[in-house]
């Protein structure tokens, strides 16, 4: 079984973290009714027995004992954590598994990367270890976190640096929630442009996803909703919104629905990896496939159906449908339209009763609409995974290496240069030991070249071919 360690860091991370291992738990009680530990639920979960302490062998192919999270939770503020521990999920994970404090990091990058990363940095190895022993056949970690805050942004990519430096070999996978223009953190701009340097040199794939988006996608649900047009009835058993039978009775918050798509996209971007399909696909597949530059490494999401998805009863829509919406603005996790813009390559997973056939059949009719660089016409990576989400037929995640990502970069970069040139809020950044001036500078000069690197691709977009110089392979 190929199983995957994640990481939630911070507030956000831990918030997406939660809904995700719900809804992870939900899915595998649905496929899986006789309760006992199969390969599917052994690629996050270990099944253990009680009375050892949690700490020997899985107990394999027997009844479930007490299933334990494949995972570490860390934040410098105890309250998500604590509120994870004493909701529904807390037999799922155990003290071994969580690093807290009580501070927090105060919105700052380098409290968060410098600060606590110093001070945790052996906890967290340690807790790493352990964790990935467990592990038969350890194919990837990912980290959820946020760009905007302190924790996230500066803890989360201090953790994928220890990632690379304890399992080089093994794929880093990181989900990054970015902040809104509106963003209530004055210094949001400062974390994430300097989370962003990290995240280009250690992370092999980065699954951007904008706050923005999300709210979008929540309210245009609710309107659908409220209109009562198309005798919009709430689905009980929709994953996507909805919390009705899920372990949680509690009034939902207002970030859970946002939290849900991106627990959903993980779920879909795993299936294949945990069940069985006629085109099964191994998550590092994806970083061979959709990554020609390794730098380029940031995929554009977008996850289908949403609206039917979001527990509206529309009857159902042809399956083409649901290929079309996936390339459509209103589908993207990030505000993005990747239609008009380059494709350096493109993976579609499907989930549920769907054939070869029509995979094949929806790629040819897309694809006279989409620009494609010369060099890889057939970018296509295609996953189909037979076991649909909880109370859905199919559904479908693309992800897309497109030259759409530049705006929200550099809508990044014009914010943190606002602030940049007045040197304003510096000084809370720099009387944190390790931290100068330089980090910002070669920060930014980082991003600028990642935005040089998307300029360089979209101007041959229209004109004749000329490749990007490729790593040159000595011989």
């Amino acid at each position: 079984t190929r199983m995957s360690l994640p990481f939630a860091v911070g507030q956000c991370g831990n918030q997406v973290g939660c809904r995700f291992w719900d809804l992870a738990l939900r899915e595998h009680a649905a496929v899986n009714k006789k309760g006992i530990y199969d390969e599917a639920l052994s690629s996050f979960f270990r099944n253990v027995d009680t009375r050892s302490g949690g700490d020997g062998p899985d107990i394999y192919k027997g009844k479930i004992c007490s299933l334990k999270a494949r995972a570490l939770l860390i934040d410098m503020e105890e309250g998500v954590v604590n509120e994870i521990l004493q909701g529904p999920l807390r037999d799922v994970f155990d003290s071994k598994q969580l690093i807290t404090d009580v501070s927090g990091s105060g919105n700052n990058w380098a409290v968060g990367h410098k600060l606590y990363g110093y001070q945790y940095q052996e906890d967290i190895v340690e807790k790493l270890r352990k964790t990935a022993e467990h592990c038969d056949c350890l194919q990837c970690f990912f980290i959820i976190h946020s760009m905007g805050g302190g924790t996230g942004s500066g803890l989360g990519t201090f953790v994928l640096n220890l990632l690379e430096d304890e399992f080089p070999e093994v794929y880093r996978f990181v989900t990054s929630v970015y902040p809104s223009g509106e963003d209530d953190v004055i210094t949001s701009p400062y974390n994430s442009v300097l989370a962003m340097k990290e995240l280009n040199e250690h992370a092999d794939c980065v699954l951007p996803i904008e706050n923005e988006s999300l709210f979008d996608i929540v309210n245009k649900i609710h309107q659908m909703i409220n209109s009562g047009k198309l005798g919009s009835t709430v689905k009980q058993n929709s994953l996507v919104t909805s919390s009705a039978g899920s372990a949680k009775t509690v009034q939902e918050k207002p970030f859970d629905a946002m939290n849900n798509i991106v627990a959903n996209l993980l779920l879909n971007l795993t299936s294949s990896a945990r069940f069985e399909g006629s085109l099964n696909m191994d998550l590092n597949e994806i970083s061979m496939n959709l990554v020609p530059f390794p730098r380029l490494h940031y995929l554009v999401s977008s996850l289908t159906p949403l609206y039917t998805l979001a527990d509206v009863n529309v009857p159902s829509r042809r399956l083409d449908q649901m290929f079309s919406d996936a390339f459509s603005k209103d589908h993207q996790l990030i505000q993005a339209d990747p239609k008009h813009s380059l494709y350096l390559a493109c993976a579609l997973l499907v989930r549920g009763n769907v054939q070869v056939s029509d995979l094949r059949r929806n790629i040819e009719r897309l694809k006279p609409s989409l620009h494609f660089v010369s060099w890889n016409q057939e970018g296509w990576k295609t996953g189909l995974c037979s076991v649909p989400p909880v109370g859905h037929s199919h559904s479908l995640l693309a992800l897309a290496n497109n030259t759409c990502v530049k705006p929200t970069f550099i809508e990044l970069k014009d914010r943190f240069m606002k602030l940049y040139k007045k040197k304003a809020h510096l000084h809370h950044y720099l009387h944190i030991d390790g931290m100068e001036q330089s980090c910002f500078s070669e920060a930014i000069s980082s991003l600028s070249d990642l935005i040089e690197e998307y300029n360089e691709l979209d101007a041959v977009k229209g004109g004749p071919r000329t490749d990007p110089s490729r790593l040159k392979i000595a011989v």
